[in-house]
């Protein structure tokens, strides 16, 4: 179980050799986040030579970080299963080890997504009355920012997960997004209270009779996730990383298309440039890198994914999402509130290894949860 550090200092456990381009995007982020929050530490897991190398040129950040050191590496195309008996002295473990110990607050990775959720797992063990963590992140909306989950943790749900899903979603809105009565939502393949599966109707009734943190919207369908109808999408994971990733495409071809007709005519370009300033605008609010952090909820132990391939500003945003879930005393929340509600999540299933995580993509950095 993960232990609580009594100090007013918060200190962040980083696999300083987990994504695309690190250590150094990751020591880079990490001083973008040092100067945002002053009041925090680095411990961080990885090559000690190629750390300090690069913690020469940022003075600042050496002066509030711990370096150990590890020639181990958690590769991003390494199983799961494979990871957890090679890499029990990888930059990803010891960062795991390290929360779990107390020395540190919260864990980010830009490694391995199923992994790193293996690892967490299996270290943190589930809190109390959650039988599976869940991948959520966030979503950019026409209301703001909306929570999706679960990303790809757990493919075949039952009532009762997808119930544990919708109290930790709301209570992790709270925590981040800000939101005082966040709005709960289950997708489905339509909003009328008889359609759908056998599962998603099941807790239907489960949440309409539950007090959740925050109001049960009812069902939703798949264009309210862009809409912002609601703040928090429940859907199993096989479904939620589907979503995800068409919503990911679609992004992405819509970008192209408009990129194309720009280039198409000379009066397509003098348009582009008198609208200039507009685009601008919309390239700012639509930047993956806001959305990068997606965390693994319902563990003992804070654990925050980020996206392999973000940069250094979209790992800074991983660690801030940690640290708004640390502050806010997250999980502490979440075993109040499923307390609350263990009448209507009905039966709960015994704490089991899980085989592997969907690699999977998220909004917040592009939202980030991939390996």
């Amino acid at each position: 179980m993960a232990a609580r550090r009594n100090t007013d200092t918060l200190s962040i456990a980083l696999d300083a050799m987990g994504g695309d381009r690190a250590p150094g995007m990751v020591l880079a982020g990490a001083e973008i986040a040092r100067k945002r929050y002053p009041d925090v530490s680095f411990v961080l897991f990885g090559d000690s030579e190629q750390i300090e190398r690069r913690l020469k040129r940022l003075p600042k950040l050496r002066a509030v970080s711990t370096v150990r050191h590890t020639d181990t590496v958690v590769t991003g195309d390494m199983k799961a299963s494979v990871a957890m008996r090679q890499g029990r002295r990888s930059s990803m473990r010891l960062a795991i080890d390290c929360v779990n110990a107390g020395d540190a607050d919260c864990i980010i990775s830009a490694g391995n997504t199923g992994a790193l959720m293996a690892m967490a797992k299996f270290v943190f063990k589930t809190l109390p009355g959650i039988d599976r963590p869940a991948i959520a992140s966030f979503f950019p909306t026409l209301r703001g920012e909306s929570v999706l989950l679960d990303l790809g943790a757990n493919i075949d749900c039952r009532p009762e997960h997808l119930v544990q899903f919708a109290v930790m979603g709301a209570l992790f809105g709270k925590a981040v997004l800000g939101l005082i009565t966040p709005t709960v939502g289950v997708l489905n393949v339509g909003s009328e209270a008889l359609k759908g599966n056998e599962v998603v109707k099941e807790a239907y009734n489960r949440l309409s009779e539950a007090q959740l943190p925050g109001h049960f919207h009812g069902f939703v369908e798949g264009n309210d996730i862009p809409a912002g109808t609601v703040d928090v999408v429940v859907t199993d994971g096989f479904t939620g990383n589907v979503a995800l990733k068409t919503a990911e495409g679609t992004a992405k071809l819509s970008a192209e298309w408009l990129r194309r007709t720009f280039r198409s005519s000379l009066f397509a370009r003098i348009g582009y440039l008198l609208a200039y300033n507009a685009f601008n605008k919309l390239r700012k609010r639509t930047d993956p890198r806001q959305y990068n952090g997606a965390m693994f909820l319902g563990l003992r132990g804070i654990c925050v994914k980020s996206h392999g391939g973000t940069d250094a500003r979209g790992f800074a945003n991983a660690i801030g999402v940690a640290i708004d879930l640390v502050k806010n005393g997250f999980n502490d929340k979440v075993k109040e509130e499923v307390q609350r509600f263990m009448p209507h999540l009905g039966p709960t299933e015994p704490v089991t290894f899980p085989s592997a995580a969907v690699s999977t993509t998220s909004s917040r950095s592009h939202g980030a949860a991939t390996a």
